[in-house]
């Protein structure tokens, strides 16, 4: 009976420390539990005070954080079209096209991921036609274009520009073995027949030539090169990089940058400054970027730093 009676005891005493020591263990998981749940509010806390502080906070609630910029994807050295992601130059992939299984990279693609990376975002390319690239912005398919977009007065009536991230020169391209090669000035040009990329600033310059006969202005550059080293005109106006990376690839034509004295004149009312475009009025996202650029500190140095870039490791079918 005595033996029974302890042993009772026994198995009382040792519930009664399970129970406590279950109890404890209890406490101790609800307490880990809790100062948990509160390193993880605050931990929201402060990232949700991060998203709200700071030069890009507006513009971040009106894009999600994401820079969904629009451009041909077929204006070497300024944007175009790849296979794949790699890119033969340290640090630097090709951006996925958005909705294909293609890639954008060039001259356009660094600038704006640098964007991008400065304000803690997504880069998102998307590929548009030069002559749809204004009303594809306006329906909203994305927030801006870069694309060598240079500040015309007209444009100006239905879009916003930023400062300049590119300062472009015009040049013209002759077939290498044709009647221009040596031409060194615009009145060389007297009565030759001439073409550009349609729906850009270039017909202001085309109708410079002397006596010129336009010819039918397509809507790619690639195409404004294959007219001129076909003979189907003969040259074409083009900016500096686009014209130098098309002679690369094809030995048929030759650029010609004109003499000081005998070039061509900026028109009233237009820039030879290449900006971001974005939709009239969208002063939160314009200045968001232009704050980018400084804080980057986007001068010259790096556009040309970039563009040597983009002409190097460019694909020579662009």
């Amino acid at each position: 009976m005595k033996k029974r009676t302890l042993a009772i005891l026994f198995a009382t005493i040792m519930s009664i420390s399970v129970m406590s020591g279950c109890a404890a263990s209890s406490s101790k998981e609800t307490t880990a539990a809790a100062e948990k749940e509160t390193t993880t509010e605050e931990t929201e806390s402060t990232e949700e005070t991060a998203a709200s502080d700071g030069p890009y906070a507006a513009a971040t609630e009106l894009t999600g954080g994401v820079l969904r910029v629009g451009m041909e994807c077929a204006y070497a050295p300024f944007n175009w079209t790849q296979s794949t992601a790699a890119v033969d130059a340290d640090g630097w992939e090709a951006v996925p096209i958005f909705g294909t299984s293609d890639y954008g990279f060039g001259y356009d693609v660094m600038f704006a991921q640098k964007i991008a990376d400065e304000m803690g975002w997504t880069l998102e390319v998307h590929k548009i036609e030069w002559s749809s690239i204004v009303l594809g912005m306006q329906s909203g398919d994305y927030d801006c274009i870069i694309a060598g977009m240079v500040y015309t007065e007209e444009r100006d009536k239905t879009v916003d520009f930023t400062r300049a991230y590119y300062n472009r020169d015009n040049v013209m391209v002759v077939a290498a073995d044709g009647p221009y090669a040596n031409a060194t000035g615009l009145s060389d040009f007297d009565g030759c027949s001439a073409v550009t990329q349609i729906n850009t600033s270039w017909a202001d310059y085309v109708t410079q030539i002397p006596n010129v006969k336009a010819g039918t202005f397509p809507e790619t550059t690639s195409e404004v090169i294959m007219q001129v080293a076909t003979g189907a005109a003969d040259c074409a106006v083009l900016d500096y990089p686009t014209a130098y990376s098309a002679a690369l690839s094809n030995t048929a034509v030759k650029v010609i940058k004109l003499a000081d004295d005998n070039d061509f004149t900026t028109p009233e009312g237009m820039s030879e400054a290449v900006s971001v475009a974005v939709d009239e009025g969208n002063t939160v996202l314009k200045d968001a970027i232009e704050t980018a650029m400084d804080a980057i500190g986007w001068d010259q140095a790096d556009m040309d730093e970039y563009m040597d870039l983009g002409i190097m490791v460019q694909p020579l079918s662009n």
